[in-house]
C-alpha cells in the first residue's frame, strides 16, 4: 500500500496519484485489434493491444501526475500557476525545476535542450517498514515529450519528505501544452531484502515442461492470458 498525502492548503488545487491501471493511454484504448501487415501479404496481425506482457506493465502501480499545465514555446518552458504560500512548509511553489547540463558530466544522456528538467512532486509518498519506491518513466509511454529517469527512495523511512523527478526532455520539436494530469512518473513499492539469483540448466522433466508450453503458445490464442496471468 502506498500512501499519498499533501498540504492541506493545495489539496483542492492538484491532481490526484492513480493506480495506472485506471489511467491507460488514449492510444492503447484507441489502437485496432488487428491490423492488416503488408509484410506478410497483408494477413492480419494482432496488435500490442493482445500483449498481456504490456497491458501489465501499463497498469502496474501507481502514476505521478504534473501539477498544473505547462507551456512549452521557442525553447523556453512556462507556466500560469498561483498555489498558497505555505507558511508551514518549505517548498518551491514552481512545478518545475532544472538541473544544469554540468550535474550530468560524464553521464550519457541525451539532453535535447540543455538541460534536465525537474517535475515538482507535492505529494509525499509512505510504504509499510522494509519497502522502498522505484519511481521510473511510465512505463511503454514513447509518446511523452520526457524521459523520466529512474530512482529508488526507502520511503518507509523517507515518507514524510518529497521525491521529485528529474527527467530528460528528449523532444526538442515539441511545442505546445504538457496538460495538468500528464503523468511523470510511475512508482512501483518493492520489498527492500536483498533477491537472490540461482543459474543452472534445465533437468529432462524441465525441457519437457517447457516443449509443452511452447507448443501450446504457438498453436492456441490466448493461452498466455488463461493459464499464466493472475
Amino acid at each position: 500500500m502506498i500512501r499519498a498525502r499533501c498540504h492541506p492548503k493545495l489539496r483542492a488545487l492538484l491532481p490526484e496519484p492513480v493506480p495506472a491501471a485506471g489511467a491507460l493511454p488514449d492510444w492503447l484504448k484507441s489502437m485496432p485489434s488487428e491490423v492488416a501487415a503488408p509484410t506478410l501479404g497483408g494477413a492480419a496481425v494482432r496488435t500490442l493491444k493482445h500483449c498481456p506482457p504490456v497491458i501489465d506493465a501499463l497498469s502496474l502501480g501507481v502514476l505521478i501526475p504534473l501539477a498544473t499545465d505547462i507551456t512549452v514555446a521557442d525553447g523556453e518552458m512556462s507556466w500560469h500557476w498561483d498555489p498558497p504560500i505555505l507558511e508551514d512548509a518549505l517548498i518551491s511553489r514552481a512545478p518545475l525545476g532544472l538541473h544544469v547540463p554540468e550535474q550530468a558530466s560524464g553521464v550519457p544522456l541525451r539532453l535535447a535542450c540543455n538541460a534536465v528538467v525537474k517535475f515538482m512532486n507535492f505529494w509525499t509518498l509512505q510504504v509499510p517498514d522494509g519497502f522502498s519506491l522505484l519511481f521510473t518513466h511510465p512505463l511503454n509511454r514513447e509518446d511523452l515529450p520526457f524521459r523520466t529517469l529512474s530512482g529508488v527512495v526507502d520511503c518507509d523511512l523517507f515518507g514524510d519528505g518529497y521525491v521529485h523527478f528529474p527527467a530528460l526532455w528528449v523532444d526538442p520539436g515539441f511545442e505546445g501544452v504538457l496538460p495538468r494530469g500528464t503523468p511523470v512518473a510511475q512508482v512501483f513499492a518493492l520489498p527492500r531484502a536483498a533477491q537472490g539469483l540461482e543459474i543452472g540448466q534445465m533437468t529432462e522433466a524441465e525441457i519437457a515442461r517447457n516443449r509443452e508450453m511452447q507448443r501450446d503458445l504457438a498453436e492456441n490464442r490466448g493461452v498466455y492470458r488463461r493459464k499464466f496471468r493472475h
